[in-house]
């Protein structure tokens, strides 16, 4: 089985992202249904910190946050680790309440992983980015301020146009 892949197209530039339909296969349909739904386009990167990650998928431009289906069950034994590219679930301090959101990892950030989360759990990896890291790294160095009782907002507002599937059969391939 191939893995899926998605083109994050943002306010800053295309960022693909291969999925762990295996390793995440209950993230990855999750992710997926909201990508088929056109949830994504027009939500921003709402959190980004220097160092850490940028975050984005459930808030409109004026900071409203979208109506999210049921919460998906947290995969993060997957034994995939929250690296610099690496995309993950976001969540509240509930274990299994990941919805819509996710981030991209700016470092390493170890302590995320089930392994070594103060609350044993961790964030669920289900992806990485395998091209346009620059325009990961371009959005997290955004300036940030306060909006709406938010914190690390950028102020120049980073906008997700749409998340796509590629079509395996459009991808150029070299001949047998």
């Amino acid at each position: 089985m191939s893995n899926s892949i998605v083109v994050v197209e943002t306010s800053k530039g295309a960022i693909h992202l291969e999925l762990e339909d295996e390793k995440a296969p209950k993230t990855v349909a999750n992710f997926l249904s909201y990508v088929d739904d056109k949830f994504y386009d027009g939500t921003i990167f709402h959190r980004v910190i220097l160092g850490f990650m940028v975050q984005g998928g459930g808030f409109t431009p004026d900071m409203k946050q979208k109506k999210t289906k049921p919460t998906v069950q947290n995969e993060s034994a997957n034994g995939l680790q929250n690296l610099k590219g690496a995309v993950a679930m976001a969540r509240t301090s509930e274990p299994h309440s990941a919805s819509s959101q996710f981030f991209i990892n700016g470092s390493n950030n170890h302590f995320l992983d089930k392994a070594q989360s103060g609350d044993g759990v961790g964030y669920c990896v289900f992806g990485n980015v395998t091209q346009g890291l620059e325009i990961v790294e371009t959005i997290e160095k955004s300036k940030t301020g306060n909006k709406q009782g938010m914190s690390d907002v950028p102020v120049e507002t980073v906008t997700i146009i749409s998340i796509k599937r590629l079509q395996w059969d459009l991808i150029p391939r070299g001949r047998a």
